[in-house]
């Protein structure tokens, strides 16, 4: 196309071919935006509620008290609260749990090892009997902390004015039943802050057989949220010092590149 070629110019080398440099103005309000984002989130979660959270530690790799969460999960709450994206063979295999075991004694309706974990609740009893559906709980281990789901298990408390005779400290009005009743005990409103005390003889387990076994449940819902998550962790390990190793040669290489420019 030569009359296109013809209207070809010559421009002067320009000073710079590698752009300008960021200011530091530039990187501290980059850097306050992400604390933003990070920050503001993380301040709504928590003022959903006033109480002060208890602390408790999760370990995926503790597979005892995996499996111990696993056992009461399904005896106490499978029932009402499906985990619909995962599966029992999956779970099995990953707890070091035998199938048949898992078969004839954390199955109690028609489903196979092979399948999801629902549970048998129609929606329409469901709704008759709480007034809502119970939601999955497959990723509550993601949605909600586990100093959270420790806390609101343990929180129950006794209240006649509730459907179902009881109210909770962290989520008030749950609409929800002490379903670990006969194992915690009963468990009293006292003082202006509401100070949850224990009455002693009642419950199946001691306080802190209890806190145990809560926070083995809280362990595996925080598993279940995310079972690839001790592999990701462990792959992510060498993710990092793949990059940090290439970061070092594309330094050196970029700055042998550009040696006769700059």
């Amino acid at each position: 196309m030569p009359w296109y070629t013809a209207k070809e110019q010559t421009f002067p080398e320009p000073a710079r071919v590698t752009g300008r440099w960021i200011t530091w103005k530039q990187i501290i309000i980059t850097l306050g935006l992400l604390a933003a984002l990070v920050i503001l989130p993380l301040k709504a979660v928590g003022a959903e509620s006033n109480v002060e959270l208890d602390h408790v530690e999760v370990n995926i790799e503790d597979q005892a008290s995996l499996q111990n969460g696993f056992k009461y999960y399904m005896n106490y709450c499978v029932a009402c609260h499906s985990l619909g994206y995962a599966r029992y063979e999956r779970t099995a295999n990953d707890l070091g749990i035998p199938t048949d075991l898992v078969l004839d004694n954390l199955i109690f309706d028609d489903h196979q090892i092979g399948d999801l974990m629902d549970n048998a609740m129609s929606t329409e009893n469901a709704k008759n009997w709480f007034g809502a559906t119970p939601p999955d709980l497959t990723l509550i281990g993601r949605v909600r902390s586990p100093e959270w789901l420790y806390t609101y298990l343990r929180s129950f408390y006794a209240d006649e004015s509730r459907p179902y005779g009881v109210n909770n400290k962290v989520f008030p009005n749950v609409g929800m039943p002490n379903v670990m009743h006969e194992l915690q005990g009963d468990i009293v409103c006292a003082g202006e802050h509401c100070e949850l005390e224990h009455e002693a003889g009642t419950g199946s387990m001691t306080p802190e057989q209890f806190d145990k076994t809560v926070a083995d449940v809280v362990n595996f819902l925080y598993y279940v949220a995310e079972p690839i998550r001790a592999t990701r962790e462990y792959i992510g390990f060498f993710v990092l010092g793949f990059l940090a190793i290439l970061f070092v040669f594309v330094t050196l290489l970029n700055r042998e590149y550009w040696k006769g420019i700059h």
